[in-house]
């Protein structure tokens, strides 16, 4: 039977984007409004505030070769080593809005969405090692959760108002992506689909924001399994740990408070005795 534990009791606006360090041996994740980037150490079971932005969001981030982390705030992205009290602007890019969810490709590309503004909805764009940006969809009801197979031959991305995960034709030599299907598309009574991550065994595990819960779901979109929290806005999932075999999840408050969000909202969870482990998130190669 699984075991669900609170590792963070943080009471995060948005806490977003948990993503395993593997040299440090720490999960890292962001409150996204605050700015602030935080982690947690399984060894020694305390978690701690990493780097604080002294101004503006930080929407999501992406682990470089190198071992720093390469944060996309609004309109920038910004290099980050553990341990230091500074960032150094590396990118600028002409967006909008702020970022909210990014993923590494095989290749060290990011693909990175925007929040809707007031006058369009959100753009996913990727940016390739040379710093180049691309455009690569637009008119997105808020970008969210993408992962890839293990084969790297599928690329899934959410649209999370349109309460859709999609899976794309992944070219890992161009890092182009093409044939949208629809892998899942949710009740819109049943939470919103967010972050997500596919494990070893190519099932993917999405977020449900407003729906208390993570689900996991088969290469053919079916559901399988689903672990609840005591949370309504569940926000993003990853596996971590020295052989990937714990899920972490982390949750919102969103302006809330935990009479009405749940005992838990805005905290840090993580997942034992699963059945199955999850693998290395890519690295960037930005910076």
């Amino acid at each position: 039977m699984v075991q669900v534990e609170r590792v963070a009791d943080t009471h995060h606006h948005t806490g977003e984007g948990p993503l395993w360090h593997p040299a440090a041996e720490r999960l890292y994740w962001v409150d996204i409004p605050a700015g602030e980037l935080h982690r947690y150490d399984p060894a020694t079971d305390e978690h701690e505030l990493a780097y604080e932005k002294p101004s503006g969001p930080i929407g999501g981030y992406t682990l470089e070769s190198d071992g720093a982390l390469l944060l996309f705030t609004e309109r920038t992205v910004e290099r980050y080593v553990p341990g230091s009290d500074a960032t150094n602007v590396v990118l600028e890019i002409d967006a909008d809005t702020r970022f909210n969810d990014v993923i590494a490709d095989p290749e060290g590309r990011v693909f990175c969405g925007t929040m809707p503004g007031a006058d369009s909805l959100g753009t996913l764009y990727r940016v390739d090692p040379d710093g180049s940006v691309t455009v690569v969809v637009e008119q997105v009801d808020i970008p969210n959760g993408m992962g890839f197979t293990g084969d790297q031959s599928t690329f899934y991305f959410t649209e999370s108002e349109a309460h859709r995960i999609y899976a794309y034709e992944y070219e890992r030599s161009t890092g182009e992506i093409t044939n949208r299907r629809t892998f899942r598309e949710t009740d819109p009574d049943d939470g919103i689909p967010d972050g997500l991550t596919v494990d070893a065994e190519n099932h993917v595990w999405s977020a449900r924001w407003n729906g208390g819960r993570v689900v996991r779901y088969t290469p053919e979109g079916e559901p399988v399994a689903e672990i609840s929290l005591p949370a309504r806005k569940v926000s993003s999932v990853t596996f971590g740990g020295s052989e990937y075999d714990d899920l972490y999840l982390t949750t919102a408050l969103a302006g809330g408070n935990r009479e009405a969000e749940g005992p838990g909202a805005g905290a840090v969870f993580r997942v034992t005795d699963l059945d199955v482990s999850g693998v290395p998130e890519y690295r960037s190669r930005i910076a």
